[in-house]
């Protein structure tokens, strides 16, 4: 499906049903350097029962036009506009990683535009790695290799996937290595830069829930406490085995952990 947004082209997924504004909508928000082949394993399910899903992919990646978006804040904004572009009065937003913080930002500066929260692999805070945004910066593959090195759990790099034959790393170095120049680096600076999780955590006030890997080394689970704390009535979900990339390293335990709140 194609949208426009800020006069720009906007891929999404549907989960395999043709989209209805008329229906309770979820939209998910893929993390730094992804895109919206992240949540196959979740938009399936929510489409085929009783929502309808967008999975998108932000400016400048997957098959979205554009530019990366050089802030959260920014990210938020267009995100507002995503939900009016799409026809929709609110959505439910479920977001990883990087994801995940505008999806904090958007609902607590356009709380009539969401109507729930699903955060996973979410921190207060996500500082990266100066080697990283060096990397990043000059285009090399380093950055790459420590984003699925740290970002996928202990036990997936010896195997046990759940879907049969498939390579998490692998794949998820191919999806990385399809970005632009400087999209990667537009990404995990604006991840690094933003310090306003908390805060803007404070003023949320829609159904939320966290779901977060016991083994995420990236933003580990301890790290989501002060989020967790500032959204009123918020709910913890942490997944036994899991590394940061839980949405397709868990996918059921996710999606039982999702499903429930929006």
């Amino acid at each position: 499906m194609k949208l426009t947004v800020n006069g720009e082209t906007v891929f999404a997924t549907t989960g395999g049903v043709a989209f209805d504004a008329a229906r309770p909508a979820v939209v998910f928000l893929h993390g730094a350097g992804f895109d919206r082949t992240i949540w196959r394993l979740q938009t399936r399910w929510f489409a085929h029962h009783g929502r309808s899903v967008l999975a998108i992919d932000f400016p400048a990646h997957g098959w979205s036009s554009g530019e990366p978006l050089g802030s959260i804040a920014a990210m938020a904004d267009w995100t507002a506009a995503l939900i009016d572009a799409a026809g929709l009065k609110s959505a439910a937003l479920v977001g990883h990683s990087m994801g995940a913080l505008v999806a904090v930002e958007t609902a607590a500066r356009f709380p009539d535009k969401v109507r729930a929260l699903g955060l996973c692999g979410v921190a207060a805070e996500m500082p990266v790695h100066p080697e990283m945004l060096a990397s990043a910066k000059d285009g090399t593959l380093k950055v790459q290799e420590l984003m699925t090195f740290w970002g996928i759990g202990n036990a997936l790099h010896k195997g046990g996937m759940v879907s049969p034959g498939l390579w998490l790393r692998r794949e998820s170095l191919a999806v990385l290595a399809r970005n632009r120049p400087g999209v990667i680096h537009a990404d995990l600076a604006a991840c690094n830069a933003y310090k306003d999780a908390v805060a803007r955590a404070a003023a949320v006030t829609c159904p939320t829930v966290l779901v977060l890997g016991d083994g995420d080394l990236m933003t580990p689970a301890v790290k989501a406490k002060p989020l967790a704390g500032a959204i009123a009535g918020a709910h913890t979900v942490t997944i036994a085995n899991s590394g940061h990339f839980m949405l397709v390293e868990r996918p059921d335990e996710t999606l039982e952990a999702l499903r429930r709140c929006v």
